[in-house]
């Protein structure tokens, strides 16, 4: 998954952006309301965390401008603001959660994990397909009742894939939500991936390509 962080405190800003990336996400992170405008309006992100108090433009109107452009992605608040109106502000302005500072950096990730799964359609913290579970909690795959063993660029496609599960998803939608901007649109990393998974979940076949469309995870 690819996250965008918007947060104007330089240590919390970087504690933040260690722990969302040691979940394996890639996170692009800025620290005024200008940037957070710019990247939220013209890359894909599947989620954003977003200051309100942010030199240059106000998270608030970052936020309204987003949903303006027609950005849906889900967009966790972080705030020092703790005022009935200023969360009702939020909400108002598109937000889908609230955590107010000082909070726990785990929470954070628990929460986002809620955002990403509720927007692609799951409510269970556990996305089954046929005999494949993925637990988003855990970030653990099982297939028939084992362990899966996966290295962490593996993990990520086939969650993105959990995710979107019986979407043909093509090849630069995943690129653009698994790697960062310098990904090489030409290289065969994904193809390379997908090879590899399909020999790790057989003789179960749910990983498929559709030729010149994309790939897609479902029991047929």
């Amino acid at each position: 998954m690819r996250l965008l962080l918007v947060e104007d405190d330089a240590p919390l800003r970087e504690a933040v952006r260690d722990a969302l990336a040691a979940e394996g996400w890639v996170v692009d992170a800025c620290a005024d309301g200008d940037e957070a405008l710019w990247l939220g309006t013209e890359e894909p992100f599947d989620a954003a965390v977003l200051d309100l108090g942010l030199p240059r433009r106000d998270g608030i109107s970052v936020l309204q401008a987003w949903r303006e452009a027609g950005r849906n992605f889900p967009v966790l608040v972080l705030t020092a603001r703790n005022r009935w109106n200023d969360k009702l502000a939020g909400f108002g302005a598109g937000a889908d959660d609230y955590l107010t500072k000082p909070f726990e950096i785990d929470e954070v990730v628990l929460r986002l994990k809620a955002l990403i799964r509720r927007a692609s359609g799951h409510a269970s913290s556990v996305i089954r397909v046929g005999p494949l579970e993925l637990d988003t909690l855990a970030n653990r795959f099982r297939v028939d009742g084992r362990g899966l063993v996966l290295t962490a660029g593996e993990y990520r496609l086939l969650a993105f894939l959990a995710h979107h599960a019986g979407r043909t998803v093509p090849r630069n939608e995943l690129a653009e939500h698994l790697y960062d901007r310098d990904f090489d649109l030409d290289s065969n990393v994904i193809d390379v991936q997908i090879g590899r998974i399909r020999k790790k979940i057989a003789p179960h076949k749910l990983l498929h390509t559709e030729r010149g469309l994309g790939f897609r995870l479902a029991e047929a």
